[in-house]
């Protein structure tokens, strides 16, 4: 298999589906996007509520991470999506940012023209937003944006109880001003998931000069003479002027091991010849760790009781004939943002309410139905790594997030926990909160508390930094997020985040494509 093609995309994930649409818009340009996961046929795929059984099934390549040695050996399951829209086929369709300050910050490590007001103009050129039509967002774009529809009343009392503790209403988070709590815009358009899947590939399926290609397992990239010429599968060898590496913060620096370029003591102990020796390869890894609160309803608040056969089919045949109830939500469409540490340049912690008991892995749903709000700290300063387990590429890699490596950041989570206890005991949900289950009464101190996390706490499945973009020797990529040290390669995708945004990923995600994809091409900015 020797055809050549001017752009070879690996992974075709939020990231990668971007960039085959953006780039084959050049009819002259023959673009191939290569998936090792599936089609997304499934309906689950497209149901807003469907993301919760993909994540756990066929949507996922079942990973877990490595004992966290600074949280009693507790191993956390990782989930990668396995399925063409990657993340943004399988996620809760949480449409957020992160703070205007983190990409300011961006650029004061080194990274020049990803300030927020650089890459403003590329989240508004991504959005058919359905509400907002401003300075900070846009309409026409390829990505539904849309308020929730499917609201119950206990997020009305919610927000009522915030604001009991001082916590304002914000009525869009992606907006001027992130501090507050609120509804999140989801992407999704005509209550459908909106990934990039079905936003930016499907209008560009079509297109002659496009390939897309499902189950197609990548070997290695290959490289010669400092220069990346193409991709290794099992069926041969496929060339390509450019390759474009959008794999994830996971799968990105795997792929990359596997080739020979990373560290190269690693590489060396698995029997890899190493083709580059950069250490940056899989380290600097960076991911927000969800702590939670679960609390018994006085009644039928939440969508726990659809679980039931009889009522799930019920649900079903209200989705179809109205677009509203459990089936049109994604389930943590409620949250916000505010402080742990009071001093913080911007909220440090994200609140997600999810609407139901029997959410989170190895929690039952609550006899009467319940309530679960998880509490995230934003800006960790651990730092983990992703390694490989050996030189077989169908293995599972070794994911390190090193949770609380840093001190710091057990204390900030701990705070976020305490705080989202608090708003849970306030008098406006009294209505609707029977009582605290999780942590439970008897977690006071903070040896409790860390106690408790070490049993139930997950990833916010926001892995960034593993490809690290900047103008320093170390950095893995340089702004316009070409790989040091070797020609024609680009990695686009969240692993090139310097640090993590303040929020979910997905929307960053997005908007590094679509400017990548500007830069790749030495387009016009937006």
């Amino acid at each position: 298999m020797t055809e050549g093609y001017d752009f070879l995309i690996i992974g075709g994930g939020s990231a990668g589906c971007v960039l085959a649409a953006r780039l084959s818009e050049d009819p002259a340009a023959k673009v191939l996007l290569l998936e090792a996961g599936g089609r997304d046929r499934h309906p689950f795929y497209h149901l807003p509520a469907g993301f919760a059984k993909m994540t756990k099934g066929i949507g996922s390549w079942g990973w877990q991470t490595v004992p966290q040695r600074h949280m009693n050996g507790m191993v956390i399951r990782y989930t990668q999506a396995k399925v063409i829209g990657g993340g943004s086929s399988i996620n809760a369709q949480i449409y957020t940012r992160g703070n205007a300050q983190d990409y300011d910050e961006w650029r004061q490590l080194g990274c020049p023209g990803w300030s927020y007001e650089d890459v403003l103009p590329y989240f508004r050129r991504a959005e058919d937003n359905d509400t907002h039509d401003n300075r900070y967002h846009g309409k026409g774009g390829p990505l539904g944006v849309s308020q929730p529809r499917a609201p119950l009343p206990i997020c009305e009392a919610w927000f009522k109880a915030a604001a009991e503790i001082g916590i304002p209403r914000n009525m869009d988070m992606t907006g001027e001003v992130q501090d507050g709590v609120g509804y999140y815009q989801l992407t999704q358009r005509n209550y459908r998931r909106s990934s990039t899947s079905i936003a930016y590939l499907g209008p560009a399926r079509g297109r002659s000069n496009l390939t897309v290609r499902t189950g197609a397992q990548v070997l290695r990239i290959v490289v010669e003479n400092g220069r990346a010429v193409g991709v290794e599968t099992p069926e041969g060898v496929i060339h390509a002027a450019q390759v474009i590496l959008s794999s994830g913060a996971i799968g990105s620096p795997r792929l990359l091991q596997l080739s020979g370029i990373g560290p190269a003591d690693h590489l060396r102990s698995l029997g890899i010849p190493v083709v580059l020796d950069q250490p940056g390869v899989g380290s600097n890894l960076q991911d927000h760790l969800d702590l939670f609160v679960i609390a018994e309803c006085t009644g039928p608040h939440t969508y726990d009781r659809f679980a039931k056969p009889h009522l799930s089919a019920l649900a079903g045949l209200q989705y179809l004939l109205t677009r509203k109830g459990p089936v049109a939500s994604s389930l943590f469409e409620t949250g916000g943002f505010w402080y742990a540490d009071p001093d913080a340049r911007s909220p440090d912690i994200q609140f997600h309410l999810g609407l139901g008991s029997g959410i989170e892995a190895g929690v039952a749903a609550m006899p009467q139905g319940g309530v679960t709000l998880n509490s995230a700290y934003l800006r960790p300063r651990s730092r983990g790594t992703v390694r490989l387990a050996s030189a077989d590429p169908k293995a599972a890699p070794l994911i390190d997030p090193n949770y609380w490596a840093d001190p710091h950041d057990r204390e900030m989570s701990i705070r976020g926990l305490k705080l989202a206890r608090e708003m849970m005991r306030q008098p406006a949900l009294r209505p609707f909160v029977l009582a605290e289950r999780l942590p439970g009464q008897e977690v006071q101190t903070d040896q409790d508390y860390f106690d408790y996390a070490c049993k139930h706490s997950k990833t916010d499945h926001h892995p960034a930094g593993t490809c690290r973009m900047g103008s320093d020797p170390g950095a893995v990529v340089d702004p316009q997020l070409r790989f040091n040290g070797i020609e024609n390669l680009h990695v686009v995708d969240a692993s090139i985040m310097p640090r993590v945004v303040s929020s979910n990923t997905n929307a960053a995600t997005i908007m590094i494509a679509e400017k990548a994809a500007d830069m790749i091409r030495e387009r016009a900015p937006a």
